[in-house]
């Protein structure tokens, strides 16, 4: 019995002995496993988000072992995740700021920001100081600009969009200023909003509003300065108040955040651009 008994744990020891030696070649298994498949982090601008998205379908589609991970909350987001690295990329739709030069910025492409209206509204043109006195509450009722007797329900975007500070900066303004019933976030809520309220006044991404208009969208979109808001004058730069829309790194793209960058810059993508409503930058 004490000879069954020795053999016995000289046979426990020896497997305890096996277990071990074989636990490195199944961490180096499971380590190789998880190399497999790498993800990209993607935070930022609601307006670039849906390109980005799209880019990233293709992108995958290429790169099965890779996955992109796009995620909105505005331009500021965008650049603080990429600075601290939350995200590998962030996405802003605006140029880098001066306290913002420690970081990388690639321009993928190009949109305009435009006022809109309910499409029932009469009102055809707004000249720039009508718009700085309805955004400031000074004229309140669409009477005094030609429009019908109504209220002017003043829509304006969040704090940490560029949608705002682009549109506060091109007009004069501070966010102290502006007077607003309704404040929103991305550009899609902006939209909704308008087409919902046939006395509402907004502004979002020229490429965004078009896409929804030409689709059955209740919108429109007003010249600024006598030039019509459109993806076309965006693309020749005649429209005064324009936007890049950048990809932003804490450092220099290496690696596959590179290979991801130069992909989304390449006329590879070009077709998404175009049915996004942006303009494709020059090459």
């Amino acid at each position: 019995m004490k000879k069954i008994g020795l053999i016995a744990i000289l046979i426990l020891i020896g497997f305890i002995t096996w277990s071990v030696r074989q636990q490195p070649n199944n961490l180096q298994a499971t380590s190789a496993a998880n190399e497999s498949t790498s993800k990209l982090v993607l935070t930022g601008s609601s307006t670039v988000a849906p390109l980005a998205a799209e880019i990233g379908k293709r992108f995958e589609a290429l790169h099965p072992e890779v996955r992109i991970d796009v995620q909105t909350g505005g331009s500021s987001r965008g650049v603080n995740d990429a600075r601290s690295g939350l995200a590998d990329i962030g996405m802003a739709s605006r140029a880098l700021k001066a306290d913002e030069t420690d970081l990388q910025a690639q321009t993928i492409a190009l949109d305009g920001i435009g006022i809109i209206l309910h499409s029932s509204n009469p009102v055809a043109t707004l000249d720039k100081q009508q718009i700085i006195d309805i955004y400031t509450g000074k004229i309140v009722n669409w009477q005094a600009v030609g429009g019908r007797d109504a209220p002017i329900t003043v829509v304006n975007k969040a704090e940490g969009r560029s949608t705002l500070e682009l549109f506060l900066q091109f007009f004069g303004l501070k966010n102290t200023d502006v007077k607003p019933q309704v404040v929103i976030g991305d550009n899609q809520q902006g939209i909704k909003t308008v087409s919902g309220n046939p006395d509402a006044i907004g502004y979002v991404s020229i490429g965004s509003a078009e896409y929804e208009a030409e689709h059955g969208v209740a919108i429109k979109l007003l010249p600024l300065d006598g030039i019509a808001a459109s993806v076309e004058n965006v693309r020749n730069q005649s429209f005064p108040l324009s936007r890049p829309l950048n990809l932003v790194t804490k450092t220099a793209p290496t690696g596959l955040i590179k290979t991801f960058i130069d992909f989304a810059h390449s006329e590879q993508v070009d077709d998404l651009i175009a049915a996004q409503y942006f303009v494709a930058v020059p090459r």
